[in-house]
């Protein structure tokens, strides 16, 4: 193979994998967010971001300094809309995050390289100390997922609840 060539390539893989981090760095920020504005609707294999006005229950989830979510499994019907309000009765920062558990390892492991990021999407929450955040969630789709804390190091520390979604 040419010199030549073997440039274009290096440089085209360098090229793309500074994309991809850019791409999935652009989704976090440093700056705590005032409010979300207007939801972003994307299916997830997990569902999609949910109304307000289709609520059909809340459930309550408490966020403990010893890495730990009260509760820690959550039982869901296909088609449910969750309302989850999501309190911090520790003295750090959390998140609540739902996910596929690879979804989330891989978010997690994102989070230990750059733990100074925010997200902005509608099934994630940073969660200050002492403070409240709601999600809503419709369950469309039925299977295991993901409740976790990717802040830096929580999610290795166990900072992660189940959700099972059945069909109706």
């Amino acid at each position: 193979m040419k010199q030549h060539s073997k440039r274009k390539m290096l440089g085209a893989a360098f090229g793309a994998g500074l994309l991809i981090v850019t791409k999935t760095t652009l989704a976090h920020t440093d700056k705590p967010h005032a409010s979300k504005g207007a939801v972003k609707k994307e299916q997830k294999e997990w569902g999609i971001a949910g109304d307000a006005k289709a609520v059909t229950r809340t459930v309550e989830v408490k966020m403990l300094d010893t890495m730990r979510f009260v509760p820690d499994r959550i039982d869901v019907r296909q088609g449910e809309t969750i309302r989850f309000v999501n309190r911090n009765d520790g003295k750090v920062m959390h998140e609540f995050v739902i996910g596929t558990k690879k979804e989330n390892e891989a978010h997690a492991a994102l989070m230990m390289k750059f733990p100074g990021m925010e997200h902005d999407e509608p099934y994630m929450a940073h969660v200050p100390a002492g403070k409240t955040t709601e999600i809503i969630w419709t369950f469309n789709r039925s299977g295991e997922f993901e409740f976790a804390c990717l802040i830096a190091g929580h999610y290795m520390a166990g900072m992660v609840g189940a959700i099972a979604v059945r069909t109706a």
